[in-house]
């Protein structure tokens, strides 16, 4: 199409050629560029399987290709700063800076020193990835962009292509090609070109690398062949003159380019050649005017997938400041799918990235696109139909806003923040694989484009927002690289080989993360993993072969670093953090052969190591992980442990090894000096299959001490419980300690071990042996463990005929040995006969015993003559009896022998047998044990379902019989057992209780609540004389506590109780009861007897009986008949009144008058204030002129002794002067407050409104509007202005008591909380008169206006409500007006509430609720006009 030779612009590529050799001059590239390795091959030769190969690249042939060696000898440039050979290449002074603007915020801080040391790796990610990204600084084109700027005035870098060449455009209009081996191949374009076009704003490379399309900051577009460097086009006129270029881009079509402009407009540029004229047509796809689009991204498809369907549609997708677009540019132009951002930062930067991916085994393009920190993911299918249909998969949320998105392959992305943070996220997991820092970049940002500066700065505020932080042109991937232009260097980003991220790691010298990293490898779960191909097993086996290497390099390096010197214990810790890792691989790698040989030899040399090797095998063997192991390292194990007295381990370790690795005769020899048994039995049983030998080295040890009656060791009680389950062990068919007994092994192992235990005599046994000494030992030794065992051991035969004979035989042994021996116990005993019980029991029995032995037995329990172990032996025969033994047994004769023995369990499981339950309630009552379970049993039996009412009948009247007992025993719970059974019975109950006390305690749990027994009282039907006979034993046996019980009791006649109280002269209770009874005069006078007799006794005792009748008693009385009086002054007239407290005021002044006669009594100031007590109370109730003059009529002080009562009348005075002062102060508060709030309200209700605008808030048309209609027009305070009519539709209108409220629709809906309507007030008929309509929009009232008053209750005008609510405001905090107004409400409904109107109940709102409520006297703040 366009590949013959073309001779135009001659002029402009012989310029191009002349600063090409210039820039090769000045700059001696053989001697100071390094390769451009950005498909740096991997160090051993691993990269040809990696998943992304050669033909993803697409890299052309290289003439002269690099060695291996010179390669792997090419220094890692990954960690130093680069430093340039000549420093004068940096020196950049002479370069107009001003020309373009490049740094950025994060980039600018770059040369700091302290910036270049921030870590780079997140410790988390990086200890569990390892370094997943590598990256390279490009020094010959870095260098070589400097000198441009330095020797030809080339400006700074702007934009960056890159296909299998890289094109770098800068801010004079030279666009700089290079190759794969970083050499400046061409340099295109002119200083005085770029004078003209401004600097270039994007750069595009076509599919085969033979144009580039170059966009320029004042608008222009130049074409270039790359193969010759001339000038194919220059467009002027493909877009709207005066917008800078932001992106151009080829699509696969090389004849087709896509353009986007800082207008927001994207245009298609077609290129032709027609008779040799190269021509360019434009079409607008999308104009800015719709909505600015700042991003536009081809899809582009790799050449294997060019047959893909979805290529025909030559799909683009753009983004703008609101939404995305995917359009179709053929086979005729179509808009696909849009999609909104939703809610974000207008500052953020729209992102777009297309990539193909595989879902279900289909290969589809996905496109990400994104805007602040939420990454969309769309799916790209065509249908068979031939439709594009677009499904959205899982969306990636970020605590960072996005800069850039790049896919580095279809499972990894890279995401570049806002504070130039680089993040390696794996999009299936999500996981953040690698954090790094680029801010050493320095990358360029292309602001100034986006502003259009060069142009005149003619865009729109939001997209100069956004490329504030626009990089688009400054970051280019290919073939799995990302190069990212900074304002001096290129560099470049790509992701590892498996073998190089280990090796990073092991370069660092950390071994462990290197291990797990590539165990990780292995078990594929690692991510981001380039460079393993093959299937699994391959995999597995390339990954295992360098794990080996490395856990090598890791022994060696754990032996080199150990502390030569220092404590053992700092040697131990360096191992134990060592070794446990290389057993740990080992065995996961299942390479035991590696770790008993190579290994363990190489740990050997050093004794703390090869210590440490062997404890740490510990846990892998008792986890059965490690099963078998070399005789040499079993042998040194247990060698170990030995030396450091570890033998339990020991024998841990042994039962769980394979018995091959051990050698038999030396672990044998240490079992039995060790005492350990368990290992013994494993290894008799595993090695030899010999069951008896251990259990006869057992019994050696633990017969003599119990045939001699000695109490046995700890070690020895071990030892017999080792052996009782090692017996269950084998005669169970399983393996001690674990495991199982081989299954044809099972029969003969049961036989040995039963013809081993009913052997007549022992081995080498004495003459005084006795007979059986195998089972006599094992009863002895726990006789109830043992028969366990037989009883499990008789569950799991089979009834063949040898079974039968073997389980005969042990039974008569048992009997033999136990009931013809007078030295087992009667527990022993009973244990024997309870385990021939279930025996005999089971359906399928075939035992024979004789019946005679359990009548010899029942006995032998209920031996009368021996008092010792009477609850043990009780317990013993109960079992028996459960266990099935009742059969064997005639029923009365058991009754009567356990009757004897005093065995009232037995009797009580007897007597159940046989519906006996009214005996039971003896052998309860009879039995000190369970006496108090007598009350649930009585309670269970008349309470259960199942019981004839005959045996409830007995049960009951035998309760009945024994009723005192039981009420002595637990009074509570008598009372509930016969308020809940037989409430109708109490008094029978009463009668039978002929103990005055008991009766008491009886009535007191009954009746008295506070006594915690739950019955519910109305179910208890009793005569008052109950509770009155209660009472009265109350008063006889607890007066202290009459007045507390009465105040609970409910059912009592007030008469009667008085008569009982009186005839136990408890006066106080008689006092309580007439009160009650409403004679206030008769308690009082009860009341001021008790008082004048204690203030008699007080003034005639002298200084030897003083200490009878303390000061204490007379003020208590005092206080009890003030606290009756004041309880009953409301209800009385002011002449009842004073009968009460005019009488208590002259007995206490009583002994006063007599002080001056009678000798001076000891208590005169006491009494004084005891007095001025009473008159303070009685003050409240009876008028001050009254107290006075009745206390002048008195005849004492009649004759002018006043001198006495000077003090009281002073503190009388006292009192009304503080008071007086009070009132005039609140008078005059309230005085000022109500002159201040009418002022106020007078102003508010006469000021105007004041509209904001002339039209209607709702229709927004002129208050003018209706000519042919009268409207009303509606002004609220808050400045808006309505037609009622508008109002009306949108229901902002409250009918209430026959008038019409409204409400301001706009502060109504914008608060969405319910808003108190208010009233127009004389609505003015006519077009253009305002209604004065007042509502509060800062503080609207909560309360509902719609609460009807009472009639009588006076209502607020509508307009002194608004006045009143503006008054209301002018307040800060809690004003006395809001206090008097609240207290109005809390006043009682017939009271007078004048503002009830506007407020709100207290309950919801109140101000003394409020908790930072407090008075403040200050004055009312002064209202503004």
């Amino acid at each position: 199409m366009e590949n013959e030779p073309d001779h135009e612009n001659v002029e402009q590529s012989l310029l191009a050629k002349t600063t090409e050799e210039e820039l090769n001059k000045s700059f001696n590239l053989e001697a100071s560029l390094s390769k451009f390795s950005y498909i740096d091959l991997d160090k051993e030769l691993e990269f040809k399987n990696d998943l992304i190969d050669d033909k993803e690249f697409d890299i052309p042939q290289v003439d002269t290709p690099p060695t291996l060696e010179s390669i792997l000898n090419e220094t890692d440039d990954e960690e130093e700063s680069f430093v340039l050979e000549d420093p004068t290449l940096l020196n950049i002074d002479t370069i107009d800076s001003h020309s373009y603007d490049t740094s950025s915020v994060a980039s600018s801080d770059s040369g700091d020193r302290t910036n270049l040391k921030r870590k780079k790796k997140l410790p988390d990610s990086f200890s569990l990835h390892g370094s997943v990204m590598r990256h390279s600084l490009l020094k010959g084109i870095s260098a070589q962009i400097v000198s441009a700027a330095d020797k030809v005035d080339a400006g700074l870098p702007t934009a960056i292509a890159v296909s299998s060449l890289i094109a770098v455009g800068t801010s004079h209009g030279l666009a700089l090609i290079f190759d794969q081996n970083q050499a400046l191949r061409l340099c295109l374009g002119s200083t005085s070109v770029g004078g003209q076009y401004g600097a270039i704003s994007a750069l595009s490379i076509n599919n085969d690398c033979s144009r580039l399309l170059c966009g320029f900051a004042k608008g222009q577009i130049t074409m270039w062949d790359l193969a010759s460097g001339k000038l194919l086009r220059s467009i002027t006129d493909a877009h709207p003159p005066g917008t800078a270029i932001l992106h151009i881009k080829f699509t696969d079509d090389p004849t087709l380019a896509i353009c986007n402009d800082s207008g927001g407009s994207v245009f298609e540029l077609t290129f032709k050649r027609v008779m040799g004229v190269r021509t360019c047509e434009s079409r607008c796809l999308f104009s800015g005017s719709k909505g600015e689009v700042c991003c536009i991204e081809p899809l582009h498809s790799k050449p294997e997938l060019k047959d893909h369907p979805i290529t025909q549609f030559s799909l683009l997708a753009m983004a703008s400041l609101t939404k995305i677009l995917v359009i179709g540019l053929k086979p005729s132009l179509k808009v696909w799918m849009t999609f909104p951002y939703g809610r974000m930062d207008p500052s953020s930067v729209p992102l777009l990235a297309w990539h193909f991916v595989a879902v279900h085994n289909y290969v589809n393009p996905m496109l990400a696109f994104c805007r602040g920190d939420v990454v969309h993911f769309l799916l790209v299918k065509r249908d068979e139909s031939g439709a594009i249909h677009v499904t959205k998969q899982k969306h990636l949320h970020l605590y960072y806003d996005l800069i850039n998105f790049t896919w580095i392959n279809s499972r990894t992305v890279v995401l570049l923040d806002s504070v130039e943070k680089l993040h390696v996220i794996d999009r299936q997991t999500q996981e953040e694989l690698e954090t790094v820092e680029i801010s050493e970049v320095q990358l360029v940002y292309n602001s100034s484009h986006f502003k259009s500066l060069a142009t005149g700065g003619n865009v729109s505020q939001a997209l100069a927002l956004v490329g504030e932080k626009a990089c688009y042109q400054s970051i280019s991937s290919y073939g799995g690289q990302i190069f990212y232009l900074g304002t001096k260097s290129v560099y470049v980003m790509m992701l590892r080989s498996w073998r190089e991220r280990v090796d990073h790691l092991l370069k660092q010298d950390c071994l462990t993360e290197a291990l797990a990293l590539a165990w990780s490898f292995h078990e594929g779960k690692a991510k981001a993993v380039v460079g393993l191909s093959g299937d699994a097993s391959k995999r597995k086996a390339v990954v295992a072969d360098r794990m080996v290497e490395i856990l090598f390099h890791y022994a060696d390096r754990a032996l080199k670093k150990c502390p030569d010197q220092g404590k053992i214990q700092v040697m131990e810790q360096h191992f134990q953090d060592m070794v446990p890792v290389i057993v740990d691989y080992c065995l996961l790698l299942e390479r035991k052969d590696l770790l008993f040989s190579q290994m363990y030899d190489k740990l050997s040399e050093n004794s703390v190591a090869k210590g440490v090797f062997l404890e740490c095998l510990e846990p892998y063997i008792l986890s059965d992980k490690l099963v078998g192991m070399t005789p040499q390292v079993m042998k040194d194990l247990i060698v170990h442990f030995q030396d450091k007295k570890l033998m339990e381990n020991v024998e841990a370790l042994i039962v769980h090894m394979d018995i091959t690795s051990l050698d038999i005769q030396q672990v044998v020899l240490m079992c039995w000096e060790n005492r350990l048994y368990d290992a013994m039995i494993y290894v008799y049983n595993r090695g030899m299959n010999e069951f008896i030998s251990p259990m006869e080295k057992l019994f050696r040890v633990i017969a003599p001490p119990l045939n001699a009656g000695r109490t046995l060791t700890d070690e020895q009680v071990v030892m017999g419980n080792k052996l009782l389950v090692y017996i269950s062990c084998c005669l169970a068919g399983r393996a001690y300690p674990l495991g199982d007994i081989p299954e044809d092994l099972v029969p003969l192992v049961k036989n040995q071990v039963f013809e081993f235990l009913i052997r007549l005599h022992s081995a080498e046994a004495s003459p005084e042996e006795e007979i059986y000494p195998y089972v006599r030992t094992l009863l002895h030794f726990d006789t109830r463990e043992f028969l366990n065992v037989l009883a499990l051991t008789f569950e799991d035969f089979k009834n063949d005929k040898q079974a039968v004979e073997y389980q005969q035989r042990i039974v008569d042994i048992l009997l033999k040995v136990m009931v013809e021996n007078s030295d087992f116990t009667p527990s022993q005993v009973g244990c024997l006969f309870t385990f021939l019980a279930r025996q005999l029991a089971k359906p399928d029995n075939t035992l024979f015993v004789n019946r005679t032995l359990f009548d010899q037995v029942l006995e032998f329990l209920c031996s009368p003559d021996d008092d010792s172990r009477h609850s043990e032996r009780q317990q013993v025969l109960l079992e028996l009896l459960q266990a099935g033994g009742i059969v064997q047994f005639e029923e009365s004769r058991l009754i009567r022998m356990a009757e004897k023995a005093e065995f009232y369990q037995i009797c009580e499981f007897m007597y159940e047998r046989e519906h006996q339950y009214d005996k039971i309630i003896d052998c309860y009552l009879r039995d000190p044990l369970r006496e108090e379970e007598v009350f649930n049993y009585i309670h269970n039996i008349l309470s259960i379902p199942g019981h004839s009412a005959e045996e409830k009948q007995s049960v009951w009247q035998k309760a009945m019989d024994h009723i005192e007992e039981l009420v002595s025993l637990r009074p509570c719970k008598a009372a509930e057992l016969v308020a809940i059974h037989f409430s109708e019975q109490i008094e029978t109950v009463i009668k039978k209780l002929q103990n005055q006390v008991l009766l008491f305690k009886f009535l007191r749990s009954l009746l008295d609540p506070r006594e915690g027994v739950h019955i519910h009282q109305e179910l208890v039907q009793m005569s008052p004389c109950v509770t009155e006979q209660f009472i009265e034993l109350l008063c006889q046996f607890s007066p202290n506590q009459v007045i507390e019980t009465l105040q609970v009791l409910e059912c009592y006649r007030l008469e009667e109780t008085i008569q009982i109280t009186q005839k136990y002269q408890l006066h106080e209770v008689t006092a309580y009861l007439l009160e009650k009874k409403g004679d206030i005069h008769g308690a009082f006078l009860i009341m001021l007897k008790r008082l004048q007799s204690k203030l008699q006794e007080i003034t005639h005792q002298d200084e030897k009986t003083k200490e009878e009748i303390s000061l204490k008693d007379v003020e208590d009385t005092m206080v009890e008949t003030i606290a009756l009086c004041q309880r009953n002054s409301h209800n009385l007239n002011q002449q009842q009144r004073e009968a009460l407290w005019f009488p208590l005021l002259e007995a206490m002044m009583a002994p006063q008058k007599l002080s001056g006669s009678a000798a001076p009594h000891l208590h005169p100031e006491a009494l004084k204030s005891l007095t001025m007590q009473v008159l303070n109370s009685m003050a409240a109730f009876i008028a001050l002129p009254s107290i006075l003059q009745r206390i002048l009529q008195d005849p004492v002080y009649g004759k002018g002794k006043l001198g006495e009562i000077q003090g009281l009348i002073l503190g009388m005075l006292d009192t009304f002067n503080y008071e007086q002062t009070l009132l005039e102060t609140t008078t005059s508060l309230l005085n000022q407050d109500l002159h201040w709030s009418l002022c106020n309200l007078r102003a508010s209700v006469t000021r105007g409104l004041n509209p904001k605008q002339d039209y209607c808030s709702i229709c927004l048309q002129q208050y003018k509007r209706r000519q042919e209609m009268a409207d009303e027009i509606i002004v609220f305070s808050c400045g808006h202005l309505y037609h009622s009519f508008c109002l009306q539709n949108k229901e902002c209108t409250i009918e209430t008591e026959g008038q019409t409220r409204w409400t301001c629709y706009k502060c109504s809906s914008s608060n969405k909380v319910g808003k108190l309507s208010e009233n127009s007030s004389e609505v003015k008929k006519g077009k253009t008169a305002p209604s004065q309509v007042k509502m509060s929009p800062c503080h609207p009232s909560k309360g509902d206006s719609a609460i009807k008053k009472a009639a009588s209750e006076p209502v607020l005008d509508p307009q002194q409500i608004q006045a009143f609510d503006q008054l209301c405001r002018l307040y800060r905090g809690s004003s006395r007006l809001a206090l008097l107004t609240e207290l109005s409400q809390n006043r009682s409904s017939e009271s007078y509430r004048p503002f009830s109107g506007s407020q709100s109940g207290p309950a919801f709102n109140s101000i003394f609720q409020n908790e930072n409520f407090q008075l403040q006297l200050i004055p009312p703040p002064v209202t503004e006009d």
